[in-house]
């Protein structure tokens, strides 16, 4: 009888010292693909703008032997102007470890691209992020405009504000005036910070299609219910470079 309680009295200071995992305290849905994709800016001084875009345009195909771009686009407005946003793709973090590493020693790239861009380039950011669970990359289906949604959340993550997030995007996807490209999830950068990108045939269908959103019920209740979780929100207007995948 001893030897059984001290047995019993062993189990629960176990249970009790460790750690109880419990679905409610999940932070959203799992992240089960490691594909990450990382979201470039750079600024520039207004007079080095097309003489950068010039350079990149003749050699970007050394780049993109290493890995691939998603998209590359000049900021038309919308805050801060004389900037270009881009994509790039990496299986995992290995994957994009190897390709700096490549591109480092990748001479004609550094004598071609590195050398005569780093005086242009006044500063850049780098976020990390992943494509949100709900959401696959898409491919519009012709040349239009792109606009760049970056909505700050509030802290707590996905667990806290992504369903509500989640059904107000779709709000917009069902009314069929624009389409979603893909919505990506800071991993490193500013967290709680979600990147949406949208296509449109142009900058008037989008307005237009805006405002036909802005009276339909679904939608009101939809972002209603998400701004409440909203901290800040910033819009832009992205023109796609000739050499950009998505165009």
């Amino acid at each position: 009888m001893l030897a059984l309680r001290s047995g019993l009295t062993r189990t629960l200071a176990a249970r009790t010292l460790a750690p109880q995992v419990c679905s409610s305290f999940a932070t959203g849905p799992r992240q089960y693909d490691g594909t990450l994709y990382e979201l470039r800016t750079y600024y520039f001084k207004p007079s080095k703008m097309n003489e950068f875009m010039e350079n990149v345009k003749k050699n970007v195909h050394l780049r993109t032997t290493h890995s691939e771009l998603v998209g590359f686009w000049s900021v038309e407005f919308g805050g801060k102007v004389n900037k270009v946003f881009h994509i790039w793709k990496y299986d995992n973090f290995a994957h994009r470890a190897d390709v700096q590493k490549a591109v480092t020693k990748d001479k004609e790239w550094q004598e071609k691209f590195i050398i005569t861009n780093l005086p242009l380039v006044d500063k850049q950011e780098i976020d990390i992020t992943y494509l949100v669970p709900w959401c696959k990359l898409e491919k519009p289906p012709k040349e239009g405009v792109y606009e760049l949604a970056i909505f700050q959340m509030k802290p707590g993550g996905p667990a806290l504000w992504g369903d509500a997030f989640k059904r107000a995007i779709n709000a917009h996807v069902n009314l069929g005036y624009t389409k979603l490209v893909g919505v990506f999830h800071t991993e490193y950068g500013e967290l709680n910070r979600v990147y949406v990108l949208w296509w449109n045939e142009s900058a008037d269908s989008r307005a237009a299609g805006r405002h036909q959103s802005h009276e339909d019920p679904r939608v009101v209740a939809a972002v209603r219910e998400s701004v409440n979780y909203l901290v800040s929100q910033r819009n832009m207007l992205l023109i796609p470079a000739s050499f950009s995948p998505l165009k």
